[in-house]
């Protein structure tokens, strides 16, 4: 095991101590969804104003809330130690594979099983088709900018999570028409390439290079003493805009979820089926594998969560912003953030489960 292994291992044995607003976080995120939704429905036009910020289907106000949460992040990231992800093979194997060879076409599945069959006769019939496609749009297209975000709140590590988000936004571009076209049994699919080239624009490279700008000026100036300052005191302000980021999207949906609240249950039941089942399997995976947890956990993370900005703009694209598909994935946008936090947690409170193999080899 290489020296750099062994430091990240070392350090992700001593789990930081949780502040007063990470202890609660759980309790937070249920106030924000509590207060998106209400001021959603006492200043409609407020919300309006901000949903309509958009280039490109992309709402601008999210985007800036975004790099408020992952720029602290980047600033972590050592370009010169990127060399060094190629020894983490076995994570990125399992994560494309998760993404890619189980995520799409698990999801089919289960909007079939729950959709067109189990709920049929709750939701509207001539939308069951729309509902299904927007469940598709969804799991097949991987989440970028959010995991950094994941990542860190599991301490993993950012090299890995960077090199697979660039590693997804690759395949994404070659995979995603061809396996929405499969799934949805259409001969070519059009994908809103504006919204995809800015969002990986917007969400990765723009953020990634004023961390590093940023980085370099901290590191010149201030040497590793005032980069560790900066960290700390940025630490509060990529939760506050997580937090944020809650209010507005419940609040830019709040008007759905008041008129259709039992189709928007319906609708979440296979995402969180999806979200967990996936997260699962490729936690397990690394585990069989013998990959760090440090590796494990954003693996796990990546596999689960998906890139709504594109489920998005590709369905209102395909079937028009009213359709059912268009609602499916807004959906995913609203039980995104609760349930990956819900995933960070469950992943946290398993590190001595996932360790205890380590353990075992080595005795």
């Amino acid at each position: 095991m290489s020296g750099t292994t062994v430091s990240a291992g070392t350090a992700s044995a001593k789990k930081p101590a949780m502040g007063l607003f990470e202890r609660f976080l759980t309790l937070w995120v249920a106030l924000c969804i509590i207060a998106g939704i209400s001021l959603g429905q006492l200043v409609p036009g407020v919300f309006h104003a901000l949903g309509n910020a958009t280039v490109a289907q992309v709402n601008l106000p999210v985007a800036v809330l975004v790099w408020l949460m992952i720029v602290p992040m980047l600033l972590k990231i050592d370009p010169a130690a990127l060399r060094e992800v190629g020894r983490h093979w076995r994570g990125i194997a399992t994560t494309v594979g998760v993404n890619w060879l189980v995520k799409p076409f698990s999801m089919a599945l289960l909007a079939w099983i729950f959709i067109a069959h189990l709920f049929r006769l709750w939701l509207p019939a001539d939308q069951i088709a729309s509902y299904t496609a927007g469940l598709i749009l969804l799991a097949a297209a991987p989440c970028t900018a959010m995991v950094f975000v994941w990542s860190n709140l599991v301490d993993g590590e950012p090299h890995f999570t960077l090199s697979q988000v660039a590693l997804n936004d690759t395949i994404m571009v070659i995979a995603f028409a061809p396996i929405v076209g499969l799934l949805l049994g259409l001969s070519s699919i059009t994908v809103p390439w504006d919204t995809l080239f800015l969002s990986v624009a917007l969400y990765i490279l723009v953020p990634v290079t004023v961390a590093q700008l940023w980085r370099r000026t901290l590191l010149r100036h201030g040497g590793p003493a005032a980069l560790a300052w900066m960290l700390r005191k940025l630490a509060p302000l990529s939760l506050s805009a997580l937090l944020l980021t809650l209010v507005l999207l419940f609040g830019l949906q709040g008007e759905q979820i008041m008129r259709q609240p039992l189709v928007i249950v319906l609708l979440a039941v296979p995402i969180l089926i999806q979200v967990y089942a996936n997260a699962g399997l490729a936690y397990w995976l690394n585990r069989a594998l013998g990959v760090e947890w440090c590796i494990a956990g954003p693996s796990a993370l990546i596999g689960a969560s998906n890139f709504f900005e594109l489920a998005v703009a590709t369905a209102i694209v395909l079937f028009g912003f009213q359709s059912g598909a268009a609602l499916a994935t807004v959906v995913g946008v609203l039980v995104e953030v609760p349930v990956m936090l819900s995933v960070v947690h469950i992943v946290r409170r398993s590190r001595s489960w996932y360790d205890r193999r380590d353990m075992i080899a080595r005795e």
